[in-house]
């Protein structure tokens, strides 16, 4: 695990060829597809080499989730380890990495008409309106997120709708019956500045890719702005510019700033989370890996 751009698919490739095994995906704006640009996806010339799990396992406009991506990772360590070999599950999404490791209940999906619903409430009045509404029907869940937090309060709502019972009530369902699953967590670190340098630059490598392209593909879908693959970094910003809300290097500044904020939420998220992780740069963690998959 680890923040984005600290290398962590160059290290499980590396990992990989020394110690033939898969690689779980642990990313959710990765199992989306035609989202491969911008989310730094595993190249087919990767997955040809190593097997890749949850890649483009969700087609648009579906949404994904974190209980649904643990259920299917639990699928494919099992399927691995009755080969007789461990995976490894690479990437940056701290939620995903809970859901497996704490379990997550079997929530059921959203109701089309109930997201409808909230979704033109969220038009007409705004989030922080959601945002009371969730603080009657799962305290809990409301006191926890910002007044702001479109995509969560959106879910937690539909929850409650569609299933008649809060999210927290599901969520701490879902610890008590929780898998066990005996899995050490490796946490990849870079020094902040190298970081923040190779952020900036990663973000234009990826336009130069035709990652704009890509943009414009994901703009002419329609998505609602709630939807996670509207929300994701890069891309919202991307998105800006295309709408004419901001020129296109604003964009790409707003982009690079908001790529880096958000790795540094995933560096505190992982430093409270996941307190018994083994963390240090590639060179460090490699032999720990290699000894780990034997």
């Amino acid at each position: 695990m680890g923040a984005t751009g600290t290398g962590k698919s160059k290290l499980a490739m590396t990992v990989a060829a020394v110690k033939p095994c898969s690689i779980v995906c642990c990313d959710s704006m990765q199992v989306y597809k035609g989202l491969d640009i911008g989310t730094a996806k595993p190249t087919s010339e990767e997955r040809q080499k190593v097997p890749h799990y949850l890649v483009d396992c969700c087609e648009l406009p579906d949404q994904f989730s974190a209980a649904r991506w643990a259920d299917a990772a639990r699928e494919a360590i099992a399927k691995e380890n009755r080969q007789g070999r461990k995976p490894l599950i690479v990437g940056g999404t701290g939620l995903y990495l809970r859901a497996l490791l704490d379990g997550f209940a079997d929530i059921p999906a959203d109701k089309p008409e109930v997201r409808a619903r909230f979704e033109r409430l969220q038009n007409e009045h705004g989030t922080p309106y959601l945002h009371r509404l969730l603080g009657a029907c799962d305290a809990p869940i409301a006191t926890r997120l910002k007044v702001n937090d479109t995509q969560r309060i959106m879910r937690a709502l539909c929850v409650y709708e569609s299933s008649g019972k809060p999210l927290s009530t599901w969520q701490a369902e879902g610890e008590k019956n929780a898998p066990l699953i005996d899995c050490p967590v490796f946490v990849l670190q870079v020094e902040r500045e190298v970081l923040r340098k190779r952020l900036a630059e990663r973000f234009r490598k990826m336009l130069d890719a035709g990652w704009l392209d890509e943009a414009r593909w994901l703009n002419a879908m329609g998505l609602p702005d709630t939807h996670p693959a509207m929300r994701a970094v890069g891309y919202r910003q991307l998105l800006d510019y295309l709408q004419q809300q901001v020129g296109l290097e604003d964009a790409i500044q707003q982009g690079i700033t908001a790529t880096r904020r958000y790795a540094k939420r995933q560096v505190t998220w992982f430093a409270h989370q996941t307190a018994d992780a083994v963390c240090g740069d590639a060179d460090n963690l490699m032999p720990r890996l290699i000894q780990e998959l034997d």
